[in-house]
């Protein structure tokens, strides 16, 4: 089984959903009880309601529960600040040709979110970024053209 990395962030919120999920089942089947109380099972929208919730509910801990049972964390925190870009790095990017600043940190697939500057280690910028060091300039192919950036800053936070 191949890993996966995830960030220690990535894998805390994945613990708490799971945990919320978890508390959620004994709720779940108590409205399936207290639905089946009601009679008729073929004409009870209460109990299809709550066996309907009950089968995304168990679908979501299998998915967290697989993603945790392949994740492999890596805390950027207690690697060599060598000023190369790596998996969980934070990298503030000069565009050469407008000076615009961006700041983005490298995660895992999971935990990308493009407006709070969380990118996936697998999109086109972070392999362009992955490896190299404070100063370097890259060429990188977006979908808008070629951009190319200075990394400015590589933090390990």
């Amino acid at each position: 089984m191949e890993k996966v990395p995830m960030t220690v962030r990535g894998e805390k919120l994945l613990r708490e959903e799971l945990e919320r999920l978890l508390k959620l089942r004994p709720q779940i089947s108590q409205a399936i009880a207290e639905a089946r109380e009601l009679g008729d099972l073929k004409e009870n929208a209460e109990y299809h309601a709550a066996r309907e919730e009950q089968g995304i509910c168990e679908a979501q801990i299998r998915d967290i529960e697989y993603k945790l049972s392949v994740a492999q964390v890596i805390d950027v925190t207690k690697m060599d600040k060598t000023g190369k870009v790596i998996f969980g790095s934070t990298v503030t990017l000069i565009d050469v040709n407008t000076d615009e600043e961006k700041t983005y940190q490298i995660v895992g697939d999971d935990e990308a979110d493009i407006k709070a500057g969380r990118i996936s280690v697998s999109s086109p910028i972070a392999r362009g970024l992955i490896a190299k060091s404070e100063g370097d300039e890259v060429t990188i192919v977006t979908p808008g053209g070629e951009k190319v950036f200075e990394i400015d800053r590589v933090d390990y936070i």
